[in-house]
């Protein structure tokens, strides 16, 4: 009978097969699954239909569906007998490669009527946690300025900030970058980027190429007991299968590399993934005369079996290596030089992941490795060029997690888990000099560090989602930590959410809990009391909000929240300062990597409230969202004195606007503006003054203008997609921050380097 239906809706209003033929554009083959959403259970007799045409299919038993559709930019509309309908917008077939792609749905007590309800671009709000959005492989590709880098992309999402030109730390309702958790494929990783700060999560460019990713979703407050040990947000990177029809091959040229996919079935009815690249940075850099030079490669790996139909297995491998030279060899290089922090790296991430389906829910345990080789050194400007600041060390962690979903009823989910992390030799190395290190008083306090130590942590959680009416969704949960290292500290965390559906297109939204974040390891050898003097950081959110589905391609959302900062590290040098880090570009300006006597005494608040308004792609060949973000940030030092947060940035603007005329072109462009970050002003000595922390003139307000044109060439068996992206169109110096200059004496304006065009070729075949 389930069968019958989804035939039932493909087929009405449908032209005959013959007329189909007859008019039969060049197609390429789509590979899909449809599962659902909370337990990941293959969903059967799914209708499957590309918007627009004939072209439909009915899924199988297992939930997988072989589509052959048009080439082209497509939208997939998806019904299931007790499911929300959706629209999947931007499903990209080529004639080159088959399309692997998985579509998740939301279960929904419905009756059998409710399959005709029109179906929506975006999940149902009430199975969406609270200030959480999700972005597409294809959205994050073409989106302006952003490089094809994965963590970029989220940034023009409405609480994210901006930080420094150049990097991609995520700046989230007032949190430094390093209260952001990022999770691959259920890895969850210190920093996912090449040449990352760290003790942070931010650099210059991402480790994932974009070829890899399924979808991002960025959860920037109130987000559920699954994951903990950060303050400010989760950002969650879905990697993609390779395909499992045929081999295939992708050659990509890109803003920052270039490199090769190679993709194809294995045993079991499993799928291959691999990737290689290279930077030419180095080429750039040596062309336009800069006087340090990085470059970086790297590799990932993700093989994908399926012993029974029940059992997945996963493996993921992704290896970097980082290298960054300078060139000394005039005067005004060694100058340059000596106000630039190098650090070279090593890094890997590894995990294995195996899903177990059971009769009404799925488990699913990862063994996940991280670990990354740190070698930083800075020098001055004297020939030949003396250390600084050194330090190198070795950060490692094994983990190991378990989760189960339950679906006990059409009403009510649970889900818990379990999750071990241990270090086993954490190893630095470290020459801060005195001149570098000055405490409150301005006297030079040297530090040596040569150690190796372990830390162990433990956590777990349980969960419960109750679907009190059709209208009304509660979500409670329970989550424990324990932070071996830091004197066996236990934190329990409840927290809570609410969804309320007004009506079909309104939904009101309450959420709150509390949240620990463990201190970075680098802190605890900064002072041998660190290690006594610093407990897991606190934050109490409550975030509420209101989205209106304007219509199934159109979403509102307004949400306020308030954060509350408890036992946040205080630093005892800069008893008025909060360790808030970002990126360090120059140890002459600042105590390095928290590499200082800290205490966990400080507090802070933070108020605001975002807007965002996002169309995605559909009979309307416009896309775009527009957010806008007001925000304030205060904190409050160990002297017990309040001071703006280092990140404060009251109201910050993003717009982004595409335009697709016809399948082979496409144009778009984003405006970012946001107001200055607050400034530290200097002593007449050159140093920054911390008695006035934050209490300096504004940075002037930021302001990029980003634009891009897309243009793809279909051939019998390839595609060739190119695109020409600006940045910064309008050429505008914006300031980064204000550093030193020794020559003039006086504080400089550190400013880009204006417009920045690149160009960009993908060639599947």
């Amino acid at each position: 009978m389930r069968r019958r239906i989804a035939l039932l809706v493909l087929l009405s209003g449908a032209l005959s097969r013959s007329v189909v033929a007859q008019a039969a554009p060049q197609t390429g083959l789509i590979d899909g699954s449809i599962r659902s959403g909370p337990t990941q259970q293959p969903i059967a007799s799914a209708a499957v239909r590309v918007v627009g045409t004939e072209f439909a299919v009915v899924s199988g038993d297992d939930g997988r569906f072989r589509l052959r559709a048009p080439v082209g930019v497509l939208r997939l509309e998806v019904r299931a007998i007790g499911f929300a309908p959706i629209v999947r917008s931007d499903v990209v077939v080529s004639a080159g490669k088959p399309t692997t792609i998985v579509i998740e749905l939301q279960p929904r007590v419905v009756t059998l009527s409710a399959i005709d309800v029109t179906p929506s671009y975006f999940e149902p709000t009430q199975a969406t946690p609270v200030s959480t959005q999700r972005f597409s492989a294809e959205e994050i590709r073409r989106t302006p300025g952003v490089q094809e880098d994965v963590v970029r992309a989220v940034s023009v999402l409405p609480g994210v900030g901006v930080t420094t030109a150049g990097r991609n730390d995520l700046v989230v309702r007032g949190g430094a970058p390093f209260e952001n958790l990022f999770v691959v494929d259920n890895v969850e990783v210190p920093n996912v980027n090449h040449f990352g700060t760290q003790g942070s999560t931010g650099g210059p460019v991402s480790l994932i190429p974009i070829e890899f990713v399924k979808d991002a979703a960025l959860s920037a407050g109130g987000f559920g007991v699954r994951y903990g040990d950060r303050t400010s947000s989760v950002t969650t990177i879905a990697l993609r299968e390779g395909n499992r029809a045929r081999r295939a091959t992708t050659l990509n040229l890109s803003a920052t590399g270039f490199g090769a996919i190679a993709e194809g079935p294995l045993p079991n009815d499993g799928s291959l993934l691999v990737s290689a690249r290279r930077s030419y940075l180095d080429l750039v850099f040596n062309a336009v005369g800069f006087p340090f030079i990085p470059a970086y490669t790297d590799i990932t790996v993700k093989a994908v079996q399926r012993p029974t139909p029940r059992d997945e297995l996963s493996v993921l491998l992704v290896g970097a290596v980082d290298r960054i030279t300078f060139k000394n060899g005039t005067a005004d290089n060694r100058y340059d030089n000596a106000t630039v922090l190098g650090s070279s790296q090593d890094q890997y991430i590894a995990g294995v992941t195996w899903k177990h389906l059971l009769p009404s829910g799925v488990v699913t345990t990862t063994l996940g490795r991280t670990w990354s080789r740190f070698d930083a050194a800075q020098r001055d400007s004297s020939d030949p060029p003396q250390l600084i600041f050194g330090a190198r060390s070795t950060e490692g962690e094994t983990s190991l997690r378990s989760d189960v979903t339950l679906q006990l009823s059409t009403r009510h989910e649970l889900s818990a888990g379990l999750i071990g992390k241990y270090a086993g030799a954490l190893r630095y190395d470290i020459t801060l000099p005195g001149a570098t290190r000055r405490d409150q008083d301005g006297v030079p306090q040297a530090l040596r560090v040569d150690t190796t130590f372990a830390t162990f942590k433990q956590a777990a959680y349980l969960q419960d989602v109750m679907q009190l009416s059709d209208r009304v969704r509660l979500t409670l949960g329970l989550r424990g930590d324990w932070y071996q290292y830091l004197q066996n500290a236990v934190r329990l965390a409840p927290r809570a959410a609410l969804a309320w559906s007004v009506n079909e297109g309104n939904t009101l939204t309450l959420a709150g809990g509390q949240y620990y974040q463990a201190p970075q390891s680098i802190w605890l050898v900064g002072d041998e009391r660190n290690r006594l003097n610093l407990r897991p950081l606190r934050a109490d959110q409550l975030v509420a909000g209101w989205q209106r589905l304007v219509r199934p391609d159109l979403k509102l959302q307004v949400e306020a929240y308030v954060k509350h900062y408890a036992d946040y590290p205080g630093r005892v040098y800069r008893p008025r300062a909060v360790l808030q880090p970002s990126g360090f570009d120059d140890v002459t300006n600042d105590i390095p990597y928290g590499l200082e006597p800290l205490r966990a005494d400080a507090t802070g608040d933070v108020r605001g409230a975002e807007v965002l308004l996002q169309k995605r792609l559909s009979d309307v060949p416009v896309y775009g969202l527009i957010s806008a973000s007001y925000n304030r940030t205060r904190f409050r030092g160990l002297d017990g004195s309040t001071s703006t947060g280092a990140f404060d940035s009251p109201l910050v603007f993003n717009a982004l606007l595409g335009w697709r005329p016809n399948a082979r072109w496409e144009f778009s462009g984003r405006v970012r503006s946001a107001a200055g970050l607050p400034t530290t002003p200097f002593t007449t000595d050159g140093r920054l003054d911390f008695t006035r922390y934050n209490a300096g003139e504004r940075l002037p307000t930021f302001f990029a203008l980003d634009v891009r044109v897309d243009r793809r060439f279909v051939f019998r068996r390839s595609q060739l997609v190119t695109y020409l992206d600006v940045q910064n169109a309008t050429a505008r110096k914006n300031i980064s921050q204000l550093a030193w200059d020794a020559r003039l004496r006086a504080p400089k304006p550190d400013e880009s380097i204006g417009i920045l065009p690149s160009i960009g070729i993908n060639w599947e075949f």
